[in-house]
C-alpha cells in the first residue's frame, strides 16, 4: 500500500527513512528530522505514517510487522531507496525486517531506537496494550482534546501519555475521532510481540546494524541487556524510552555517524 508521508530537507540529495512506533505518526519524529538536517544538510529525512496511522489507510490484511516493512519497499520503489533507516519502538523491529527481508543494495546502516528484538509475551499489563484498551474505552466523537487528555488522565496514565494521545485526533463532520484504526493497531501489536529478530541482529546480511538503549527505559529485562553484549549497542543513559526526545542531541550524535 501507498504510505503517506513527509520529507525533511532538500530536495534531492542521500535519503534515510525515520520509522515511528505504535500509536505514532511521522509528527513524532519530525523534530529529530529537523535537528538531523541542521547537522547534516545534504540529507534528505522521509517521515512515513505507517499502515493504520496518521494519514496512511489500513491497507489489505494480514496486518504485520512484515507487512509493515513490505509497505517501506513499496514506498522505496517510489521515491528511492534510503542509505539509513532509524525506527523507533515498534518502528525498529519495523526497520529491521525491511533490512532482512528486502535489503535493498543502497541500504547501510540501521539504527534500532529502544526496541528489543526479541519476542515478548503479550499481557494486559503492557503499557501499550493498556492504552489501546483506554482508546476504546472513550467512545467517538470526542468533544474536545481536553476530553482526550482527561480521560487518559482518568484511566491512572500520566499526563505525557495523555497528552500524547491528543495528537492521534482528527477533526470529523460530527467531532474528533481516532486517527489510528484501532483494529490495525492491535493487529500489529500482537505481530510485534510475536517476532524474535534476535539471530538477524547477531547475524545482519550487508547494512551494519546499531542498537540504541535508553538508560531508563522499562522495555529490557536482564536476558535482553546480557544478549545486547554481543552485538554494537549503545547507551543513552539519561533517556527513557522516547530517546528522541528525553536526549535528542545524543540521538543526533549517533545516527549522525552514519551521516557523515
Amino acid at each position: 500500500m501507498q504510505l503517506a508521508h513527509r520529507i525533511v530537507g532538500p530536495t534531492a540529495g542521500p535519503l534515510a527513512f525515520l520509522v515511528h512506533g505504535i500509536l505514532g505518526s511521522a509528527t513524532n519524529l519530525h523534530g529529530l528530522a529537523r535537528a538531523l538536517t541542521v547537522r547534516h544538510p545534504r540529507w534528505r529525512f522521509l517521515l512515513p505514517d505507517l499502515r493504520g496511522h496518521g494519514d496512511s489507510g489500513s491497507g489489505d490484511p494480514p496486518h504485520t510487522v512484515p507487512a509493515c516493512a513490505a509497505d517501506l519497499a513499496e514506498l522505496a520503489a517510489l521515491v528511492g531507496a534510503p542509505q539509513v533507516v532509524v525506527g523507533h519502538s515498534f518502528g525498529g523491529k519495523v526497520a529491521l525486517l525491511y533490512a532482512r527481508d528486502h535489503a535493498p543494495a543502497a541500504l547501510r546502516n540501521v539504527w534500532v531506537l529502544d526496541a528489543p528484538p526479541g519476542a515478548v509475551a503479550e499481557t494486559s499489563e503492557h503499557e501499550v496494550t493498556r492504552v489501546i484498551a483506554a482508546a476504546r474505552a472513550l467512545p467517538a466523537p470526542f468533544a474536545s482534546r481536553e476530553a482526550v487528555t482527561a480521560h487518559f488522565l482518568a484511566a491512572g496514565f500520566s499526563p505525557a501519555i495523555a497528552g500524547w494521545m491528543t495528537t492521534n485526533v482528527r477533526r470529523s463532520p460530527d467531532g474528533l475521532v481516532w486517527k489510528p484504526d484501532l483494529a490495525v493497531v492491535e493487529a500489529l501489536l500482537a505481530d510485534y510481540f510475536r517476532h524474535d529478530l534476535w539471530d538477524f541482529l547477531e547475524h545482519p546480511g550487508a547494512a551494519a546494524l546499531h542498537v540504541v538503549r535508553a538508560g531508563r527505559s522499562d522495555r529490557w529485562d536482564a536476558a535482553a541487556l546480557k544478549r545486547l553484549e554481543g552485538v554494537d549497542a549503545r547507551v543513552l543513559p539519561n533517556a527513557g524510552h522516547w530517546v528522541h526526545v528525553d536526549d535528542l542531541e545524543g540521538v543526533v550524535a549517533l545516527i549522525g555517524e552514519s551521516l557523515d
